[in-house]
């Protein structure tokens, strides 16, 4: 590219503006839309609660605007889920005239994979990891104890434990990466394989509610998201070049 040819920064800023309020107006439609079926959202979020309940417990709001907040928080992350493909679609237009033809084929795929496996993730803890959680925090109830779970708390408890959980599935996609740029290779991965299951239940710990259940079935999928990279780092990983020998002095030779 010539000097000509080249963007001022000014208008490097001009353009972020004009993308940040295109995100930001998705994320208010988003937020819009989603704020129509309210109840309905926070009633599936609910659900594995719900599922492991005893008799006529219901959800209480302990505030007055506890309520009205709430939605509100559920409405917008729905939104901000809603908006994420124009989200996705602003940064790419924005960052991808910077970057040359074999980047742009490398961040594509490494995008659309962090997208699944964060879902993935998210998706394992609402339908794996929530019910078998909240039968062991209910079970502590008794004919002198009764929970009752308010909104508030089980939107914060819920929205980091999926947040977590997606982040988390995010392993083999970053220890492929690195990788494929020949920062780690297999034989780290392998050779550290003891410290990553040691780091797998104390990420579990840090992350999860204090009891032992959820605990390992978060570390047991890190371990296994741990052999995956290793299969991932074996298949895509950076190649070493094999060490030619070295040769032999000139008069050696005629020796």
């Amino acid at each position: 590219m010539n000097e000509d040819d080249k963007i001022p920064f000014t208008a490097h800023l001009e353009e972020l503006r004009t993308r940040l309020i295109r995100c930001f107006i998705a994320v208010g439609i988003g937020f819009a839309v989603s704020y129509g079926f309210k109840e309905k959202l926070f009633d599936i979020l609910m659900s594995p609660l719900v599922s492991v309940m005893k008799g006529d417990t219901k959800m209480i709001f302990t505030g007055l605007p506890e309520a009205f907040f709430t939605y509100l928080k559920v409405s917008f992350l729905t939104g901000l889920m809603l908006a994420s493909p124009v989200i996705i679609f602003e940064f790419w237009m924005f960052v991808s005239p910077g970057l040359y033809k074999k980047e742009r084929m490398i961040l594509v795929p490494i995008i659309l994979l962090s997208i699944i496996f964060f879902l993935g993730g998210a998706l394992f803890g609402y339908f794996i990891v929530f019910p078998f959680g909240f039968a062991f925090f209910l079970g502590f109830a008794n004919e002198n104890i009764q929970a009752f779970p308010s909104m508030r708390e089980y939107l914060g408890f819920a929205s980091k434990m999926l947040i977590a959980f997606g982040l988390v599935f995010e392993l083999p996609l970053v220890l492929t990466s690195m990788a494929r740029l020949g920062i780690i290779s297999v034989d780290f991965l392998k050779k550290n394989r003891k410290y990553a299951i040691l780091l797998s239940f104390i990420v579990g710990a840090i992350l999860t509610p204090p009891d032992v259940i959820t605990q390992i079935m978060m570390a047991v999928p890190l371990m296994f998201l741990y052999e995956i990279s290793i299969l991932g780092a074996k298949i895509f990983g950076k190649k070493q070049q094999p060490e030619e020998a070295p040769q032999e002095p000139l008069e050696a030779k005629q020796e």
